[in-house]
This record gives structure tokens, C-alpha cells and sequence, in this order.
């Protein structure tokens, strides 16, 4: 029998006033039929994608993930849709502070014996999937993040699914 895996990701996680207004931004869409938007528990930015690792790993993986950290202020809210039918929400600007914890995590990913992302890092919140010819809404007010730390979170694909939050950083 295979050794059971935990399928982990690093992420911006939200506080509730922060979701509540993603939620907004995500329902000020028009969303064409069979689009699947996120769920507003699962909102955030992705900073890496760990995918499925072993269980017994999850531990170490808690502690090499406490990297240096300088809290910033990400201002969001640029919605593009994507190639495939992905609709986000885009950072204005990309803070020096994210750039930095982004690579930060990527040193740890190595340190640890995991292989960071090749593709060049895109900062966003996804609203939803299979939103082609969704109609993307006009750019509205920045939305404000006081960004004070991150997480590690496991999601969990069977039964729908649910993110929970493993570690805070």
C-alpha cells in the first residue's frame, strides 16, 4: 500500500474582510454558463504550488517554510480573464516585499528537496474557471491588503473539496 500524500500549497490567505471584498469583486461578473467560480472560503493568492507530498513530510515541511518575512501592503484589483478561461484578479504593482517572499519560499522549496514552479511567478486571485466569454467588469477601486504573513494550506480534493490552513506564518 502506497504512503498516504497531502497535497499542499503556499498562499496570501485572506482575513474575513479581505475575503468578503474578493467576493464582491468576484461577483461583479458576468459569468457565462458552466463557469465555476471559486468558492469565497477558497479566495487567495497562490505564492507556490507544492502539489501532493508524503504525509510523514508535513512536519518539516512546517518548519523549513519559516523563511524571513517584512510585511507589505499589496494593492489588487486589475481583473483580466486568461487564456483557457481563467478569470483572476491582478496586483497593481508587484511589491518588492513579494517579489522578495516569493523567492524566499522558492530557496526554502530547494533547501527542502522540492522543485519550485519553472514557469516565471504571476501573482493573482483566481475567481473562477471555464469562464470563457465571461464579461470582465470595469477596473474598480484598488482593494487594500495589509499582508502580515502567509500559510501553508492543504487542499483537500475528494468530497468537493475545503482548503485548511496547516500553518501561519
Amino acid at each position: 500500500m502506497d504512503a498516504p500524500n497531502t497535497r499542499l500549497f503556499l498562499a496570501l490567505w485572506p482575513d474575513p474582510a479581505i475575503r468578503h471584498a474578493l467576493r464582491e469583486r468576484r461577483d461583479a461578473w458576468d459569468w457565462p454558463r458552466g463557469a465555476s467560480p471559486v468558492h469565497t472560503d477558497k479566495l487567495h493568492l497562490t505564492l507556490h504550488f507544492l502539489g501532493e507530498v508524503p504525509s510523514e513530510r508535513v512536519p518539516e515541511l512546517r518548519r523549513g517554510f519559516a523563511v524571513p518575512f517584512q510585511p507589505f501592503t499589496l494593492s489588487i484589483g486589475v481583473p483580466k480573464l486568461w487564456p483557457h478561461g481563467v478569470a483572476v484578479l491582478e496586483p497593481h504593482e508587484q511589491p518588492a516585499e513579494l517579489i522578495e517572499l516569493h523567492a524566499n519560499l522558492s530557496a526554502a522549496l530547494l533547501a527542502l528537496g522540492l522543485q519550485p514552479e519553472a514557469r516565471s511567478y504571476k501573482p493573482h486571485v483566481t475567481l473562477a474557471r471555464r469562464a470563457n466569454n465571461a464579461v470582465v467588469p470595469p477596473e474598480a477601486e484598488p482593494l487594500v491588503w495589509k499582508i502580515d504573513g502567509f500559510a501553508l494550506v492543504e487542499s483537500k480534493p475528494a468530497n468537493g473539496g475545503g482548503y485548511t490552513v496547516i500553518q501561519q506564518y
